[in-house]
């Protein structure tokens, strides 16, 4: 097994964890960014994904 194959596996394990998830995992990253980076409510992420134009409930963040 080459280090192309880890990095493969890597990157299959990674894509599958947000297999459960409806949305995007583009936008699920840009909201953990978000809430972890900064010191933000989860109101808060969703008013500025909101201004970002991405419909998404502070639930569901």
């Amino acid at each position: 097994m080459g280090a192309g194959t880890c990095h493969s596996t890597f990157l299959a394990m990674s894509k599958s964890s947000f297999r459960y998830f409806k949305t995007s995992p583009e936008i699920i990253r840009l909201a953990v960014m978000m809430y972890v980076r900064f010191p933000l409510s989860l109101r808060n992420v969703e008013d500025l994904l909101h201004e970002r134009a991405i419909e998404a409930c502070y639930e569901t963040v």
